[in-house]
Parts: structure tokens; sequence; C-alpha cells
């Protein structure tokens, strides 16, 4: 087998040779999209799930079919250490520009400009990380208040009008959205309702963890009416094997059924690894068709390989303690778990490991699916546990 002619891509946010059981999906975003440009009501939709399952590829592949209906899009992805202002008011700058050009949006997009001018330098003192190219000065009383959820749903209205003159929608491809302090997801929110209220052309399409749904709720309890959140998972069985066996045919060579049983198997059907497992496994054939006996060659260096890139770059985030604790829920299995359980695994009392699940969930690491139960945001992550800890000596380190 060819290594150049290798169609899998494991890797963050690459984009599968087959994007699989995520059609009906795309179609409800277009469907969203379509209604908001027509200025009907539509709801934003903010997909929720663990890692590995594609959030990031979806949202791409949407922006693009977005761009090929005419709307305007911006995409950013909120890192843990940067502000929803300074990675939002480039993007939207860039945007207006673009609405600019438009002779019936001209003027409405250059106002949009000047709010931004003037949201920018008002903000600046408290985001001090604002750092924005400045087209025209700020229009006094637009958007400068210096209070964000103020300022912001002001920026959104206008901007919101210069797509509605243009004939077109605005729409926000927001990725990671769980790093959004709560106060600023606060302002976000309160934007994107006025602008509904208002049937103003400009949505929301986000991705992030499952603990994203329960921000929003704390940060406006409006949330879970304004927007949906369609949950993404593992992919339908039929759908996986789709994934990795129409690659292979693709090239000219095929995989046999006992081969695609394994794969399945050992991935759980996660869209990353089933590429990482494609790959290894393309790679260890020698020959087509590809058979059982590749795949459990291949076994051995897809674990190999997720255990240095995708499991390990989280796991050298953790401190001591935090480690302790993601090994004794993996000691209890898959999860989810109750907290109950995790502290007797540690011999130490529920209270005294709440600032630890704390932290656990700001780094994106654990969620709680219900009170009290805690999970897993990376799938395999027990089995990693295991791996990178063995035996008991975790239990005194």
């Amino acid at each position: 087998m060819d290594p150049v002619r290798n169609p899998f891509a494991p890797g963050a946010g690459s984009p599968p040779p087959e994007l699989a059981g995520r059609d009906e999906l795309r179609d409800a975003i277009s469907v969203t999209l379509q209604r908001v440009r027509l200025m009907r009501p539509a709801k934003s939709k903010l997909m929720v799930g663990l890692r590995g399952v594609g959030k990031t590829v979806l949202l791409d592949r949407m922006r693009e079919e977005a761009e090929a209906m005419g709307i305007q899009t911006l995409r950013i992805e909120a890192p843990e250490e940067r502000s929803l202002p300074a990675i939002l008011a480039p993007q939207l700058r860039q945007a207006l520009l673009r609405l600019s050009r438009n002779d019936a949006a001209k003027d409405f997009a250059h106002r949009a400009l000047r709010g931004l001018a003037g949201f920018a330098k008002a903000l600046k003192v408290k985001y001090q990380d604002i750092e924005v190219g400045f087209d025209f000065d700020p229009e006094p009383g637009l958007a400068d208040n210096g209070d964000l959820e103020h300022d912001l749903q002001a920026l959104i209205e206008v901007t919101g009008l210069a797509a509605q003159k243009a004939g077109t929608a605005l729409a926000m491809f927001i990725d990671e959205l769980q790093y959004v302090d709560e106060d600023e997801l606060a302002a976000l929110i309160t934007a994107l309702h006025r602008a509904a209220q208002r049937r103003l052309p400009v949505v929301m399409v986000g991705a992030g963890l499952p603990q994203l749904r329960g921000r929003m709720g704390r940060a406006k309890s409006y949330a879970e009416r304004l927007f949906d959140f369609p949950l993404i998972g593992p992919l339908p069985e039929a759908a996986a094997r789709l994934a990795v066996a129409k690659p292979v045919q693709d090239e000219g060579a095929s995989i046999d059924g006992e081969a695609l049983d394994r794969i399945i198997e050992q991935t759980r059907c996660y869209p990353y690894f089933l590429q990482e497992w494609g790959k290894h496994t393309w790679d260890a054939a020698t020959a087509s068709p590809i058979k059982l006996t590749d795949v459990k060659l291949a076994s051995i260096t897809a674990v190999a390989a997720l255990d240095e890139s995708f499991f390990r770059v989280r796991f050298d985030r953790l401190t001591p303690l935090e480690k302790k604790y993601l090994r004794a829920m993996a000691e209890l299995g898959q999860g989810p778990h109750r907290s109950g359980d995790i502290a007797d695994q540690l011999d130490r009392e529920v209270s005294s490991l709440g600032p630890t699940r704390s932290q656990l969930i700001a780094k994106g690491m654990i969620w709680s699916p219900s009170h009290g139960d805690t999970a897993f945001t990376v799938p395999l992550f027990d089995e990693f546990m295991h791996r990178i800890m063995p035996g008991d000596d975790w239990r005194s380190a």
C-alpha cells in the first residue's frame, strides 16, 4: 500500500476524506442560515460533544457551505487566555469591510466600523488584549460606553443592519465556546437576543464541550430558549464503516469485513479515532484487501500515536493531584461516576476534592452530566490513564 496515497487525515480539525453521518445536522444548519437571511425566526445552534467527535470539522464545513450561499461569515476559536472582545473584534472588522463593498450596505457598514472603533477604545481599559485596526473614527454614543453587554448589543445590532441592507446575513462560527468567561457569554447572548427580537440577520453556530450548555444557562437564564444544542456523539455504526471503507475504495483498494469490524470495535465509532486507525491500518497493510492482521498490527502504532499526542498533550497540563483524580476515575471504568465513589478511591472527603474537580472542568478534562456525576470529556481516556499510570503506585504518589 502506497503511503503517499494514504487517504486518512488524523489531526485537530483536519477534514476527513468522507464526512459521514452528519448530513441531517448540516441540513438543519443550512435551513437556519437561509431563514435568518430572510429575516425569519431561527435559533442559533451550539454543537456540544466530547473531544474527537468532529465538532471543529463540522463547524468549518458549515462555514464553507454558508459562504457558498452568499452569507457573510466570521470564524474564531476561543482560547483559554484571551477575552471574547479581543478575538471577536478583528474578525468583525473583516466582515464589515466586506459588507462595505456592497453599495446598498456601504453607509451602514461604515457606521458599524465607527461603532467598532468606539467599542475597542472604550473596552481597551478592561480588556487590554484587544488589538484591531481602526478604519474610521468612533461615532460618539455608538457602542462606546465601556460596558461589554451594552456595547456588544449595539455593535451587533448595527452590524446586522448592514447585513440586512446587503441582502445577506452574518453568521458567527465560534469554536471552543466553553472557554469564554460567563460574563462575556452573557453579553454575547444578550446581543444575539436583541438581534433576534429585531429580526436582524445575525446568527451564531458554535461548538464546545458538553459543559457549554450549563455555562450558557448560568450566563443567561433564557439561553436554552434562544439556542438549540445538538449533541454530537460517535457516528452510527453504518456511518463509521462508510467513513473507513469509502476512502479505501476511492484509492482502488478494499478492506475485508473482519478488519473493518475490529476498527469499529477499537474506535467505538469516534471520528478522530477512525481516522487514526485508518491511517495506521493503511500503512501497516502490504497489499489489498486490508486484513484483520493488518488492523491488529496497526492498533499498536495507533495507540502509541494517540498516547504521544492526543492524550499526552492533555495529561501534561495536569497537576499531580489532578492526575490522581483522573486515575481514580479510570479505576472505576468509563463513567460517568459519582463524586463520592471517586473520593473513596482516593480515601478523601468529597468536599476536599471540590477545587480539584472544578479545575479539571475548567481545563476541559471532565464534565458533569448530572448533579454529582463526573465523566471524561476525552473518549478512551480511562484506558490511557491505566497505561500512563499502571498498577497501584499512583495511590501513594
